[in-house]
Parts: C-alpha cells; sequence; structure tokens
C-alpha cells in the first residue's frame, strides 16, 4: 500500500546552487518504518533526482495520515 509524506531536503549538488532546498509531498510505493535510517530516505530522494546519495541532506521527513 502507497504512503505519503511530507520532507524538507536540501541538494548539494552542484548544479542546485542557488535554489536548492525542497519541500514537498512524495508519494511511495510503500511505507516506510520507524526503523529506517536517513540515509535509506536520502538514498529514495537521490534516486528521484539522478544524483548520488551524497547530494542530499534530509532535513525533516513526516508521514502524512
Amino acid at each position: 500500500m502507497s504512503a505519503k509524506y511530507y520532507t524538507q531536503f536540501i541538494l548539494t549538488d552542484a548544479q542546485y546552487r542557488g535554489g536548492n532546498e525542497f519541500s514537498g509531498v512524495i508519494e511511495l510505493s510503500e511505507a516506510m518504518d520507524h526503523t529506517t535510517e536517513t540515509k535509506d530516505i536520502e538514498a529514495i530522494l537521490a534516486q528521484n533526482f539522478d544524483l548520488q546519495q551524497s547530494s542530499v541532506k534530509l532535513v525533516s521527513w513526516s508521514r502524512l495520515h
């Protein structure tokens, strides 16, 4: 079952300088559990932007109900 999350993150890749902070709702095909680590969420976001995981810094993340 899909799950929606409100997230805020910063992209540190050079092409996003000057406009690198993003926020909004994302939808995942499966809900994340409480053991999910920040690096796992950053990896999902990085994949979406076709970037390396190290180019994403998670600021906040919360599930929408």
